[in-house]
């Protein structure tokens, strides 16, 4: 039940993004160009899905395990320290360089452009990197 469930998660968070324009590089770039040509659709979108999130942590938070019975694995830590503020940037550039994120570089691996593929390399060997570095660190 918990794979059909993460499925069917994964299923409803991908056509999301198909469905609000998320995985379209262009139309991200275009709600990223604030100096330019910018369509703030997708502002309704993130504004959306903030007022989903919220009462649905705020739900969560009082809970110890999820309906499902997996233990709570929320956040624990609330300060802003080097390693989060430079993988912000570094995400934040590479989403304005490529117009896609990860969820939706997944979702659009199956239209066979070359650039996501090579996008989901790239982001699979940072994730490499970063875990060979936390090993390293012991961390």
């Amino acid at each position: 039940m918990k794979r059909f469930s993460a499925f069917l998660a994964g299923l409803l968070f991908g056509l999301g993004l198909l469905l609000a324009g998320m995985a379209n590089p262009a139309k991200v770039l275009a709600f990223l160009d604030l100096a330019g040509a910018w369509d703030p659709s997708l502002a309704l979108v993130m504004g959306g899905a903030i007022g989903v999130a919220l009462p649905t942590f705020a739900l969560a938070r009082g809970r110890r395990q999820s309906w499902l019975g997996a233990p709570m694995q929320l956040p624990s830590r609330r300060d802003l320290d080097g390693r989060l503020i430079g993988g912000s940037l570094l995400f934040g550039v590479g989403w304005g360089i490529a117009g896609i994120c990860p969820g939706p570089a997944l979702v659009l691996l199956l239209t066979g452009h070359w650039q996501v593929w090579l996008f989901v390399v790239a982001m699979l060997a940072g994730m490499g990197l970063h875990a060979t570095l936390q090993a390293r660190a012991g961390n």
